[in-house]
This record gives structure tokens, C-alpha cells and sequence, in this order.
């Protein structure tokens, strides 16, 4: 079987990624894939009809990136790189962890479809040009312009992002109804789940992928295309590298070093 592991912003503790490929020699092909929403992915693992052997699931638990069960399929929020560390307008570290506590706490959430997903720019523009279901683009410290579907929404204070964010997604789940049939994305719904608004003037933007190399805040290196192992990983991590930031491009974040 391939399991996704999700990361909020792409954030990877090191002591996580040791324990997933540990996991991955263990149960797998040995190795720890990415995706194009700054995911992680196992291989090979063992398991029937969908279901994943008790063993392999408890070996993905104990590495800290599972943290429910019930809400896993759809804690997809993708967040800039960089936030925190260098650039940008904010920092939305926390909002992107009280948007996943506000996921992982509301039941009706956890049968949002597996492909929805939030997408947080904190003001630099590489983000933007990320279709999503539901986000938001910082426009100072304090504020953010929200991203519905294809439309802008409101401009609201950072400190309220998440809570407003988690609420339109329950929203998007009463107006999407049941069945087949039933929307998975917000723009596919056929009454806009908010009212339209202009986009606001002070937005950025949208800037090119992060390249890889030294960058500010860190550097930016392609993550292997057949997947990190062992070694690779220690290559990684030499020099006591406490958190990895895996990123949209495929590539990964090594926070601190090689700040031009």
C-alpha cells in the first residue's frame, strides 16, 4: 500500500523523519517519498483490502505525524516555505496549527473530501498562483484577505484566520449536501459560499517557485526523485538540523543555513 503522511506547512521534525524511515525498512521499499502538496508518502506497505496492517499503521503512529485517525485525509494545509524564517509579511506558523486543532476538533470535518485543501500565503506570493478550497493571503502583520474557491473573501485579522477558515469548511459542508453527486471543491459549488470581493490592492504578487540552492532563511535542495534512504537522510540532518521543511516544489527547507 502508499500511505500519505500529512504536514502542516510542511514542517518534518527530524526525530519524525528518522522514525518514518524506519518504518520504511521495516514495512517498505525503505524509503520516504514527497508529493506536490509538501507531503510525505510510504511505499510498499503491507495491508488488505485498504486497510493497513496493524503493525505498519502502529510503526506510522509512533512517529508523531498521525495524529488522528479520523481527521488525517484532511488535514491539507499547505503553507509558504520560508514564513517564519525569512521574508513574508507574517508569520503563519500559528495560524497553520490552530487551523489544524480547528480541523482535528470539529467531528462533521473529518468527512471533508480527501482533496480539499487550504492554502496559507503569507504575503510573498508563491503561494498564489495554488489553486485551493479555502486560504488566505497575509497583507501585513495583522490582517489577511481570504481565499474561497476561485474568489477573494473578506479581509480579516490574522487572529482570527483559522476559526473563521475551519467555519467555512463546515459551511462548505452543509451547502455540498450528500451523495455522489455532491461537490468536492468549492468552486464547484452552485451558490459561492461567500459573496465576492475585489481583490485587495495591497495584495503581492504571485512570485516564482522557490529555487533550489541557498535561499533566504535556508537552503532549498531537491528532494531525491527515488525517494530520501538512510544515508541521504543523514546528509540531511548532519550538523544537529532539528526540523526539515518539505515544500511544495518538491524540494526541502534546511532552516539556517546559507543565508545569502
Amino acid at each position: 500500500m502508499l500511505v500519505r503522511l500529512r504536514l502542516i506547512g510542511g514542517r518534518l521534525p527530524a526525530t519524525a523523519l528518522v522514525a518514518v524511515l524506519e518504518a520504511a525498512e521495516r514495512f517498505g521499499d525503505g524509503r520516504v517519498h514527497v508529493t506536490g502538496r509538501a507531503n510525505l508518502q510510504v511505499r510498499a506497505f503491507p495491508g488488505v483490502d485498504g486497510r493497513l496492517a496493524d503493525d505498519a499503521l502502529a510503526a506510522l503512529e509512533s512517529t508523531g505525524l498521525l495524529p488522528t485517525r479520523t481527521h488525517e485525509l484532511v488535514r491539507n494545509v499547505m503553507v509558504s516555505p520560508q514564513t517564519g524564517l525569512a521574508g513574508g509579511r507574517a508569520d503563519l506558523r500559528p495560524v497553520a496549527a490552530e487551523l489544524d486543532a480547528e480541523l482535528c476538533a470539529n467531528p462533521r470535518l473529518a468527512d471533508l473530501p480527501g482533496r480539499f485543501l487550504f492554502v496559507l500565503d503569507d504575503g510573498r506570493g508563491d503561494l498564489l498562483d495554488r489553486s485551493c478550497d479555502l486560504g488566505l493571503a497575509a497583507l501585513d502583520e495583522r490582517v489577511a484577505q481570504l481565499r474561497v474557491g476561485a474568489r477573494w473573501g473578506e479581509v480579516i485579522p490574522l487572529a482570527r484566520a483559522a476559526a473563521r477558515l475551519a467555519s467555512l469548511a463546515d459551511r462548505f459542508m452543509t451547502q455540498r449536501g450528500v451523495g455522489a453527486t455532491a461537490p468536492w471543491h468549492v468552486a464547484e459549488l452552485t451558490v459561492p459560499l461567500t459573496p465576492d470581493v475585489e481583490p485587495d490592492p495591497r495584495l503581492a504578487a504571485p512570485t516564482p517557485a522557490l529555487p533550489f540552492g541557498a535561499v533566504p532563511g535556508g537552503r532549498h535542495l531537491p528532494w531525491p526523485e527515488a525517494g530520501l534512504d538512510r544515508s541521504a537522510a543523514a546528509a540531511l540532518l548532519a550538523g544537529g538540523v532539528e526540523e526539515l521543511i518539505v515544500t511544495p516544489w518538491r524540494g526541502v527547507l534546511i532552516p539556517g543555513e546559507g543565508r545569502p
